[in-house]
């Protein structure tokens, strides 16, 4: 299914929709086409990619929830102590027996190996070293946008200037 990016009259990302959504939108004189593919789908119209509303909408900040799903895909499935890609566990930099919590500035993505080796010490007390700081993701878009459209990268190309990488 194709599907098209719906950024806000500021230019932020909004919201991914269906191609009969934003042709939708477009005919209402709602929106108009930033990114389009030369395929003509009708009554004038190419399959857009990029869609900008003419009015600005208020929506509410959405946080990401902390769960092990969305941790192994802010951390791309991959070990942060030594890039395996396999038997991955949730670590807490700060171990729970130390008063770590459960954040996302104190979760990362470890292999079995490594969490064991690390135990209950700090990366450092361990000799370990993090491939990167962990955070929480700020844009919902962006994250749901890697999330579920991986496959289709020709169209993530063209959606990518729109995007901001907090990461």
């Amino acid at each position: 299914m194709r599907t098209v990016l719906l950024l806000n009259s500021s230019y932020e990302p909004l919201h991914i929709c269906s191609w009969k959504r934003a042709v939708g939108l477009l005919i209402k004189g709602k929106a108009v086409t930033l990114e389009e593919e030369p395929e003509n789908i009708g009554a004038g119209y190419n399959l857009p990619l990029v869609i900008r509303l003419l009015y600005y909408v208020k929506i509410p900040h959405k946080d990401i929830p902390l769960t092990r799903r969305n941790i192994l895909h802010r951390d791309h499935y991959t070990c942060q102590y030594c890039d395996r890609r396999n038997d991955l566990t949730i670590d807490h930099v700060i171990p729970r027996s130390r008063g770590g919590r459960d954040t996302w500035d104190n979760v990362v993505v470890a292999c079995l190996r490594c969490n064991v080796t690390k135990g209950s010490r700090t990366p450092k007390e361990a000799g370990m070293k993090l491939k990167s700081t962990p955070c929480r993701p700020f844009n919902f878009v962006h994250f749901e946008l890697s999330k579920q459209h991986q496959s289709n990268l020709r169209q993530y190309e063209n959606w990518r200037k729109y995007m901001y990488d907090y990461s």
